[in-house]
């Protein structure tokens, strides 16, 4: 099983557009980051969680070559703009692709590409999606997601614990403000913990690189990867200085699981 950073930028990636400061224009291929997305592999299984405005580069990067299924953390266009790409993947599967999302997310899903929803107008060489509403805890093949509900603003995002084979491996938190209790409950001493930290500074959707720590550190994770960071972020000098076994995640980055 192994995990694949996609992409470990914020909204807008990384360099900003317009912008010469020094993480934009470093030199470091660490500092370049396509928005945030993970790759799931458990051979033959092919998994992606979020499809983001730069899905299609970022699937010929990885060499994607099959999709068994997508899920969505959330619909914000960051997260959900590259869904369009997923036509490939929808007619290798026979004109289907697995969909899972929580209802809301769904149901903006269905509203931002109706073209793709509608059963009885779209055409077979389009993106054929398979809506599965996340209501609780699903498997796919032999992994099991278990939804973390997190606060992510004014909505709630859906992170996941992935268990392969009943066995907690790695949890999911890319988009968060606060991690919760009864969530934190959930992720305790597992062996791999990706999570918001966004930059040093406060924000209101988002944890810092401070809080995501902290969690870290409370629920004893095995290891940490911080993503969705911004340009404020120099990876080689912020990366030396967190606590082990904290780190900054970067694009193309391969955890086996």
């Amino acid at each position: 099983m192994r995990l694949t950073f996609l992409g470990t930028g914020t909204s807008q990636g990384v360099p900003l557009l317009a912008c010469s400061c020094r993480v934009c224009t470093s030199a470091d291929p660490r500092d370049r980051r396509f928005r945030s997305s993970v790759w799931i592999e458990d051979p033959p299984l092919s998994i992606v969680i979020d499809t983001s405005p730069d899905f299609r580069s970022q699937a010929l990067r990885a060499g994607i070559p099959r999709l068994d299924a997508v899920l969505y953390t959330h619909s914000h266009a960051d997260h959900i703009a590259g869904f369009d790409d997923l036509r490939t993947y929808s007619v290798k599967n026979g004109n289907r692709i697995p969909i899972y999302a929580d209802p809301f997310t769904l149901s903006r899903l269905e509203k931002a590409f109706d073209y793709a929803f509608n059963v009885r107008e779209r055409s077979p060489a389009y993106v054929c999606p398979e809506p599965h509403p996340i209501t609780g805890p699903f498997s796919i093949g032999p992994l099991t997601f278990t939804p973390l509900p997190v606060p992510h603003g004014t909505i709630t995002t859906t992170g996941f614990r992935m268990d392969h084979h009943g066995q907690p491996r790695v949890a999911y938190l890319p988009d968060c403000a606060a991690v919760p209790g009864t969530i934190r409950d959930l992720i305790r001493q597992i062996p791999v913990l990706v999570i918001d930290g966004l930059r040093e500074e406060p924000h209101p959707t988002h944890l810092t690189i401070a809080q995501a720590i902290e969690i870290s550190q409370d629920v004893r994770a095995a290891q940490t990867w911080l993503t969705h960071l911004t340009h404020q972020t120099l990876h080689a000098e912020r990366d030396a200085t967190l606590p082990p076994p904290i780190r900054l995640a970067y694009d193309s980055l391969q955890l086996s699981l």
